[in-house]
């Protein structure tokens, strides 16, 4: 047998991986992770394909996503070849593994300085907490009053506020995510309600591009749409490339009537 084609038992994926047999044979009941082959006697074997496809679940799994979530990512990759969708995994990881790494040594400096009974310096406390990481981009794409504007208020917000936006932001992706996986078509009622939603949230945000009566721009609407899509940063908080096509079609058609 050429080395390509080497399958591993169920346990032997299991323990390599960190997982169970059980969740394994949960993946291939919903279709998430189907084995290579299942012997005359039901045991299940995985070939190196089906291990890259393991893999990334399991970062996805990392990343908090549900599984319609991870589903809907991977099928849609799956016209991508497997290198390429998990150097963009990578990528995203090397940023987290950064902004980790930034936050290990902020505390570790705080720690240092308690321990030496001196007090902590307020300037490298927060190394790697906020949300300046974006700065170069957003000003590059939306210029610096843009920045400055958005990062005075997200300063000026107490823990209380900074908390309450982030589950706003996380109900609204998850329920983005949730309609992709089921299908919803952007035009209909549940995804234009989220569409409005989406724009609500947005136009929260003090620094984003306004018309003369305060309103969103429909260019800056239409460029974070399609900013979702080609972004797998951005696409990876909908579900997926698919998820995100969902919001920007939806977003579009929101604007073409707005508020209905």
């Amino acid at each position: 047998m050429e080395a390509r084609d080497v399958e591993y038992p169920i346990t032997t994926v299991a323990r390599l991986a960190g997982t169970t047999s059980r969740t394994l044979r949960h993946y291939g009941d919903t279709g998430l992770l189907r084995p290579s082959r299942v012997g005359a006697n039901g045991y299940r074997f995985y070939d190196a394909t089906a291990l890259v496809r393991l893999q990334r679940i399991l970062l996805l799994r990392s990343l908090g996503l549900p599984i319609p979530a991870i589903r809907a990512v991977l099928d849609d990759g799956d016209a991508m070849a497997p290198a390429s969708a998990l150097r963009a995994h990578l990528d995203h990881l090397r940023g987290e593994q950064q902004r980790l790494d930034r936050q290990i040594r902020a505390v570790l400096t705080t720690v240092e300085a308690l321990e030496r009974g001196e007090e902590p310096m307020p300037e490298k406390m927060f190394d790697g907490f906020d949300h300046t990481r974006y700065r170069e981009e957003v000003e590059e794409r939306w210029g610096r009053d843009a920045y400055a504007q958005g990062d005075a208020w997200w300063r000026g917000r107490t823990d209380a506020e900074r908390e309450a936006f982030g589950r706003e932001v996380a109900e609204l992706n998850a329920g983005w995510t949730d309609a992709a996986a089921r299908g919803v078509a952007p035009t209909g009622s549940e995804a234009q309600e989220l569409a409005g939603r989406h724009i609500a949230w947005l136009s929260s945000v003090p620094g984003v591009p306004r018309d003369d009566d305060g309103a969103l721009l429909p260019e800056y609407v239409r460029g974070l749409g399609a900013m979702y899509v080609q972004d797998p940063r951005f696409a990876v908080n909908y579900g997926g490339r698919g998820g995100a096509e969902l919001v920007r079609d939806a977003l579009e058609a929101w604007l073409a009537h707005p508020g209905r």
